[in-house]
């Protein structure tokens, strides 16, 4: 599994996705990022993503992140783990 910390991310290696919960995401948000969550993501993954391009998944604590950049590491997406500080 690939791993970055947020600091190192750059809007122009790939779409920023933050998997946690949109309550959460709200009082949370991670500046240049899209929220969706981790279930509906994994749910709609077809739909919601292309594989061509270059995901960076992120969340508050990194457990939710983890498990979505493992399961779509799995169905062939490129995707990385992005660790807040």
């Amino acid at each position: 599994m690939k791993k970055i910390m947020y600091s190192e991310y750059d809007p122009s290696m790939g779409i920023l996705i933050d998997v946690q919960h949109p309550l959460d995401y709200k009082e949370n948000p991670t500046p240049n990022s899209k929220n969706i969550y981790a279930d509906k993501l994994l749910m709609n993954y077809k739909v919601l993503l292309d594989r061509d391009k270059k995901y960076f998944i992120t969340c508050n604590r990194g457990t939710l992140s983890k498990k979505v950049v493992n399961m779509l590491e799995y169905l062939g997406y490129d995707v990385t783990q992005v660790l807040k500080e």
